[in-house]
C-alpha cells in the first residue's frame, strides 16, 4: 500500500456523482488521507478555492481530483480556470475520466492536468497518482519557500550593502590639513577615507583657483631664482 505524503496533505475531489465521490473519499481516507474537501460540480470547486467573487474559503490546496464529465462546465474547462489564478497554478490536477481516447487525454494535459485516472477508479492507482501528485508538490512548495528566502536575504544585504556605502555622523577633520580621524584615532587624507567608507573614486585635477595660486608661486620662485643666479654671477 502506498503511504500518503504527509499526514497535512488536503486534497479536493471534484464530482457530480455522489457515489464516486464517496468512493475516491472511502478510498483516500482507508489509505490515511483525512484532510478531504468534495465539491459536487465545477462551481462548488471554485467555492472552496476562494475563487469566487462573492469570497468564501480559501484553503490550501495540495491536490485535486477533477472529473471531467459534469454538467454546466466540464472537467477541461474548470481546469483551465483554476489554473488561471496564479496563486493555484502550481497546485496539481488529476483528471478522473472514464474516456481513454489519447486525443481526449491530451487536451486534459494541455488544460494543465499532470495526470488522469481512468474510471472504474483501481485503488492501487488512484494511490500511486495521488502519492506522486503530493510529492511533486511538496517540492515545489520547498523549492518556493527556498526562493522566497533567498530573495528576502538577497533584499537584506542589498540594504545592509546600501547602508554601509553611506558616510553618516560627525566625522573630525583638521582645520589645516583637512585631514580626516577614523574610528580608531588615525589621521587619513580625505580622499583616502571617503574611497574607504563609499563607492567613490577620485580623479584628480586643479581648480581654476588653486591654478592660479600655483602659477603665481612658480613664477614667483623662478623669478626668485634668476636673480639669485644673477648676483652669483656678480661677484
Amino acid at each position: 500500500m502506498t503511504e500518503p505524503v504527509g499526514a497535512v496533505s488536503r486534497i479536493l475531489i471534484v464530482d457530480d456523482s455522489p457515489d464516486n465521490r464517496l468512493l475516491l473519499q472511502a478510498m483516500l481516507t482507508a489509505s490515511g488521507h483525512a484532510d478531504l474537501l468534495l465539491a459536487e460540480s465545477a462551481r462548488d470547486a471554485f467555492r472552496h478555492l476562494g475563487m469566487e467573487e462573492s469570497g468564501g474559503p480559501d484553503p490550501n490546496i495540495d491536490l485535486i481530483l477533477l472529473d471531467i464529465s459534469m454538467p454546466v462546465l466540464d472537467g477541461l474547462e474548470a481546469c483551465r480556470l483554476i489554473k488561471a489564478v496564479g496563486r493555484l497554478r502550481d497546485v496539481p490536477i488529476i483528471m478522473v475520466t472514464a474516456m481513454t481516447d489519447p486525443a481526449f487525454l491530451v487536451s486534459a494535459f494541455e488544460a494543465g492536468a499532470i495526470d488522469y485516472i481512468t474510471k472504474p477508479v483501481k485503488k492501487v492507482d488512484l494511490l500511486a497518482r495521488v502519492g506522486s501528485a503530493l510529492k511533486l508538490k511538496k517540492e515545489i512548495d520547498r523549492r518556493k519557500t527556498q526562493e522566497e528566502a533567498l530573495k528576502k536575504s538577497n533584499a537584506e544585504l542589498r540594504q545592509a550593502l546600501q547602508e554601509v556605502k553611506v558616510l553618516r555622523g560627525f566625522i573630525p577633520i583638521c582645520m589645516s590639513c583637512k585631514k580626516i580621524r577614523d574610528d580608531k584615532g588615525f589621521w587619513q587624507q580625505l580622499e583616502s577615507y571617503i574611497q574607504k567608507h563609499s563607492e567613490v573614486l577620485f580623479s584628480h585635477g586643479v581648480c581654476p583657483d588653486c591654478y592660479q595660486k600655483l602659477s603665481e608661486k612658480y613664477v614667483g620662485e623662478c623669478t626668485t631664482d634668476d636673480q639669485a643666479k644673477g648676483e652669483s654671477h656678480a661677484h
